[in-house]
This record gives C-alpha cells, structure tokens and sequence, in this order.
C-alpha cells in the first residue's frame, strides 16, 4: 500500500493503524517524513498533540539527547515551549497604525480589527494616523497578544522619509496670462537725507510731522496715484543705522530702489550699505540728488562720492539716472517721476493676477481694536476676504482689508500694499505669504513647518549635548589618568560643593521688551546683539513681544525684577496702577537710540565702582635722617615738595629710577620741629612711614596720592 522506510519508533508504544494494533516488534517502517503517532498523545519530537494518525517530521523540532535520556533510553521527554523574543514589541508616542503593523509583523487589516474592541480608536481611520495616546497603542498591542516596552520616537531620518507637505509657490505663469502691473519702488538712503519728505511731496502729505525725532522708524507702503492715471506703488524704508534689516528687506521686494542723497552731506554709511542691498537684490537704481535748494552744496562732490561707490551716473558715462530734487520745495519731483516710469517701462514690470496668492510681509503690528495685523505687499494673484493665507508658521483666513488710509479694499491685485486682518498668530515681518485652499490644508503647512523647526532645534542641541559630553569625558579620563598614575582608582570621598552660576558673581540687568511692530523689536533685538560684555554686566532679556503692555507682563517683572521698556507702546491707566502697586518700572520711548540710551545708563547703573587715583603732590628726597626711638633707628626722609600738595591722611609711593620701592601710608609729618597735616609746594619737610624698613636715598620720588570710587561706563558701542 505504502512504499515504507525503516523508521525507529519509541518502544513500549502501542500505535493504531485503521482498527489494527500493533506494536514496535511488529512494525517495518513508515513513509519518509511521517511518524505514526496515538490519538491525542504529544510527538516526543516536537512536544505536540495531533488528533491525526500521521504527523510530519518537517514541524519536529530535533531531538536532544541529554545525559538522563541516555540512562533511561526507553523513557519519552517533552521539550519545554520555546518563548518567542517577538512577544515584546517597540511602541511610541505618535506612531502611527501601519508603524504598528509593521512591529508586530502583523497585517494591518488584523490590526484595523483588533481596533474595534478598543476604545477611543474611531479617529483613526486610515494606515497613516498618529495614535497620539501610548496608552491607546498598548492596549491595540495587547490585543493582538504582544507585550510593550515604550521607547523614543525612531531617529530623524525615519521624519524625512515623510512627504513633504509645505506650501510652495506656483510654477512661473505662462508669459500670455501676464498683465502690466504698477512698480514697486523703495526709497532708500541715509537718515535724514530726506526721504520721507519727498515721499510727502509725491502723495501730498505730512507723515514726517507724525514722526518721533523726525526719522522712520518703520517701513512705510503707500501706493500714489499719477495725473496720467497710472500707479506707483512706494516703500520708505528706516535710514538710521539701527534699521539694516528692514532696508535689506524692502530691497528684495521692490522692482526699482531710488537712493537719497543729500547734497550737503553727500554719501554717509546708510547710503554705502542701501547701495550695498540694492546690489544683491540686482534691481536697477535712480539717484535722488536731494537738498539741492540749500546754498554752497557741491553736487559734483556727491557724484564723484557716487562713483569712488561703484555708481557711475549716465552724465558721466555711466548707466544709472539721476535726478536733482529738493523734496521740500517740490523741484524737479515731476522729472523724478518721469524717470521712474521710463525705467519701468524698459523693465517691462508684468505681474500675473489670477490664481492663488503670493506675497510677503513688509510689517506686522498687534491692534487693541482689529487684532493681529499685517502690512502685505501682493506679489501675485488678487488677494480678496475669506482667502485662505499662511506665512512662517502663522495663518489667517482674511476678514479684512485696508489700505493705508484706513479704507476698506475689496481686492487686491499684484503690487498693491494692503493691511490684512485675521491672523490666528503674528506673523514676522519678511514671512513669505501664500494662499492654499482651506483651513485644513492650513493647519496641516504649519503643522509641518513647525515639526521642521522643532527638528532643527533638536539637531542644534544635540550638537550642543555632544559638546558638553566630549568636555566631560576629556576632564574624566584625565582625573582618571591621573589617579591611576598615583596608584589609586577610587579617589577619596570629599564634600560635595555646591553648584553655582558663574554669572551670579557679575551684575546682571534684567528686563521686558515691547515694541508697536514686528520689525522695530527685530531691529531692537538686533541691536541688543552687538553687546559682549556679559562678563562685565550681563543682559537678561526675559520676554519681547509685539502689542501693548499687560498685566501679565507686570507679573514677569515681578518675578525677575525686572523692568519694562516699551517702543512706541501705549499703557493703559490700569496697567500704570498695576505696575505701581508691584512697584515695576515703566519706561516709555519714541526715538530707538533714546532706548537703547536708556539701557546702557542703566547697564552703568549697575557696574560697581572702581578705584580711581588721583595724584594729589609730589616730593623729592633731599637726605635721609635716622631719629633714635627707644633702641630702634627709624629712617626719615628729608624732602621738599615740587608739585601740589602733600597730605598726611593720603597714600604715598616711593620711586626710585623709574622702579616703585615701596606703597603706604604715613606716621608722622613734620615741619621743621611740627606735626603738620599738609605740606604746600616749596616748603621742605620730613616724613616717616607706617613701615621703618623702608630706606631712602637722596633723588628718589615721594608720589603722594588719594583713592576714589567713581562709577564704570560700559564700553558697549551699538554703532550710533
């Protein structure tokens, strides 16, 4: 029936074939890879019941044979169950369902089906959702019948693996869809150069009369219409040299930059760098020769400054136009306009108005009445309410748009300037703006982009971790070294010394920053930067921020006893009595340098006094003198004074060839035969010193001199 093959069998089994009995003695053999086995009794291989008369040899774990089976051959031994390493599985917080499919090397429909007789899971609908709850994760583990062990979410490169889901900007547009659009034109120079005031002449107004200190101190939008009919649209720009990054920002957003220049003070340092930024940003440059009204200014002067700069004028040979203007007296204004749109014209200045939108902050500003605002420059696309936006990590849905007279706009076509209202956060000034399709989609960018930051953040500390570790294990393995080198390995236990701040030996000021917009904190901050003297008197800025100041902030004051220094910032009658009840200090400021003035009286404030020497006479040794005092020959010097006056209560230094033998104080001054307590110019005396030891020789010098406390001035120089 079968072709059998000898196979060995346990003895003293009896084994059923159909309804025969029969018993090793009896049997041949069996097919190969079979074994014949009793109904419900375990294979002595593999330690497993079969309620089949057949059992393969393929699923029979080897036999081993131990010491106690070779003393009782005849007797059966069961393998003990073998446990499996995959019981314990890996799990963490944020993965999500396929993760946990792959780690208990499950497919995902059991996991989907363990899911239903877990609670809370009916969010977590697809392979990729996060099971933000561990506690979630295990209890879908332990129905699928695995143990957990909580571990840290797989390194970085497992999060770049994940799809991008940023928001970029468009592909460029097809060149048939571009419609002409009015040019963007930044005004740049140096601090009053008069910037501002041609500005005001071109719209017809007084925005340098509102000015604290009568400079900018923002970056201004405005859009001006021409009596041709068409538009431009004008970005003033800070000159003082505190405002570097808002000038470098309205270079790269403009299409065309008109450098200010006056003619009195030809080209200053702001005027280099705009130049500089304009530059980098490669957009064209019209010179606005300005002031030319004033007597004896030299404009020659200014156009050779121009040129030693780089900037060679058409009228002397070179490609950039220019213009002289007095913005005050309205010269010439009509010529620098003309100027402006023949080069836009040749600019070709096209900008496509459909699709989503594309643009960028120039300012943001938090308002007590309509929020959180921006000022936005519209790049591309036509921006309307309900538009979706997001910028940096801050997005908006548009219920609002102003133009810079306060005016509701309804549409915003490429180059207009607009103030947009309802930001869900602030976004910072030079943010990228882009429009997407819906709040989700909104979420889901900044989601991501803030991941993208925290992964930053993360790699820049782990470096910094690395740092301090590889300290650590050089300053160990050199004690190390070194105990082992005096025969020891445990050194010997000493009193633990208390840990401490190295900074708490230096003074330190502390103090809340509030500002009216996103750029005037950025500039102030940048500012703050430049101070290194943190050895001297530290800066411990404890909080910055846009809007007006809170009680909140009082609070944060308190704590750290700090003070609050507000820019351009109203207080509010309930937030002066709150800070004069916690007794915090409340400085108010217009101008930036009177702020950081302020800051460095008070960094002053706080340095401690130091020693100054003030050289009070001097004297010159004549001879010395040994007067007899018991048994002891005291030396005396006998000097006449040459410079000043010499006091007794003062400190006195004796110099011999230029080399300081002794510093001290007096015992005893006399002249002639009388104690005295001065000695003026010319008049001889004689002196004796607190320490007899000292010896004196005729031409050594007596400086006589007094020590005060005067306050530090800190060396801290902000560049203005």
């Amino acid at each position: 029936m079968y072709d059998f093959h000898t196979r060995p069998l346990p003895s003293r089994v009896t084994y059923t074939i159909g309804l025969q009995t029969v018993k090793k003695s009896c049997f041949v053999g069996l097919p190969s890879g079979l074994m014949l086995l009793r109904k419900n009794m375990p294979c002595s291989l593999c330690n497993t019941y079969q309620s089949a008369l057949f059992h393969s040899s393929e699923f029979c774990l080897k036999k081993r044979k131990t010491g106690e089976e070779k003393k009782h051959k005849n007797s059966i031994h069961f393998t003990p169950k073998a446990k499996h390493k995959d019981d314990v599985i890996k799990i963490w917080k944020n993965m999500t369902v396929a993760e946990l499919a792959e780690v208990t090397h499950r497919d995902i429909d059991d996991v989907f089906e363990a899911m239903l007789y877990v609670e809370n899971c009916s969010q977590l609908d697809s392979p990729e959702s996060e099971i933000d709850d561990v506690g979630l994760t295990h209890n879908i583990a332990r129905r699928l019948g695995y143990r957990c062990k909580i571990v840290a979410p797989p390194s970085a490169d497992h999060h770049k693996e994940k799809p991008n889901k940023d928001a970029v900007r468009r592909p460029p547009p097809d060149p048939n869809q571009l419609v002409k659009r009015p040019p963007v034109v930044t005004i740049m120079g140096h601090v009053d150069h008069g910037k501002t005031t041609l500005l005001d002449s071109l719209r017809h107004t007084s925005v340098v009369k509102e000015e604290f200190g009568g400079i900018t101190q923002h970056i201004g939008a405005f859009s001006v219409k021409l009596p041709g009919g068409e538009s431009i649209t004008f970005l003033d720009t800070p000159g003082h040299a505190a405002f570097s990054a808002m000038r470098a920002r309205g270079a790269h957003v403009t299409d065309i930059v008109v450098l200010v220049v006056a003619a009195d003070d030809g080209v200053m340092e702001q005027t280099v760098e705009s130049i500089r930024f304009a530059r980098e940003a490669e957009v064209p440059i019209i010179v606005a020769i300005n002031k030319v009204d004033k007597p004896e200014v030299n404009i020659d002067r200014v156009k050779q400054e121009l040129l030693a700069q780089g900037i060679q004028l058409e009228e002397m040979g070179g490609g950039v136009q220019s213009v002289c203007v007095s913005a005050l007296k309205g010269t010439n204004l009509n010529l620098l306009i003309d100027t402006l749109l023949t080069e836009a014209e040749l600019a070709s200045i096209v900008g496509d108005p459909r699709g989503y939108v594309e643009g960028v902050v120039l300012e943001s500003s938090l308002d007590s009445r309509r929020g959180k605002l921006s000022t936005a420059l519209i790049q591309r696309g036509t921006l309307r309410k309900g538009a979706i936006l997001v910028a940096g990590t801050a997005w908006a849905k548009v219920r609002g748009m102003f133009d810079e007279w306060g005016d509701h706009v309804l549409a915003a076509p490429p180059s207009t300037p607009v103030q947009v209202i309802g930001w869900r956060d602030l976004p910072a000034a030079g943010d990228e703006i882009l429009e997407v399709e819906s709040e989700k989609r909104a979420k889901e960018v900044i989601h991501w982009r803030e991941e993208q930051l925290k992964a930053a953040k993360q790699e820049e500390d782990l470096k910094v971790i690395q740092e301090k570790l590889e300290e650590h294990l050089q300053v160990y393995k050199s004690e190390l070294q070194q105990r082992r080198q005096e025969g020891r390995i445990r050194s010997r236990s000493k009193p633990r010394i208390k840990e401490s701040n190295a900074d708490e030996s230096f003074p330190k000021l502390s103090f809340v920053l509030k500002g009216d917009v996103d750029g005037s904190v950025e500039a102030i901050l940048d500012i703050l930067e430049t101070y290194h003297s943190h050895n001297v008197c530290r800066l411990d800025l404890i909080h910055y921020g846009v809007g007006h100041v809170t009680e909140s902030d009082i609070e944060l004051a308190k704590a750290f006893n700090a003070t609050v220094y507000c820019f351009n910032v109203n207080i509010s009658k309930q937030v002066q009595d709150f800070a004069q009840e916690k007794k915090i200090k409340v400085k108010e400021f217009k101008v930036i340098y009177q702020l950081i003035d302020e800051i460095k009286n008070s960094i002053n404030a706080e340095l401690p006094l130091v020693d100054k020497e003030d050289i009070l006479g001097e004297a010159n040794v004549l001879e010395e003198f040994l007067v007899t005092e018991g048994k002891k020959k005291i030396p005396i010097a006998g000097c006449r004074c040459v410079k000043g006056v010499l006091k007794k209560d003062a400190k006195y230094r004796v110099i011999r060839r230029e080399e300081i033998l002794h510093d001290g104080t007096l015992s005893s001054m006399r002249h002639l035969k009388n104690e005295v307590e001065n000695i003026k110019k010319d008049v001889e005396c004689g002196l004796k010193f607190d320490d007899v030891s000292i010896r004196f020789q005729q031409g050594d010098i007596i400086v006589c001199y007094e020590i005060h406390k005067v306050p530090q001035k800190t060396d801290w120089d902000p560049g203005f």
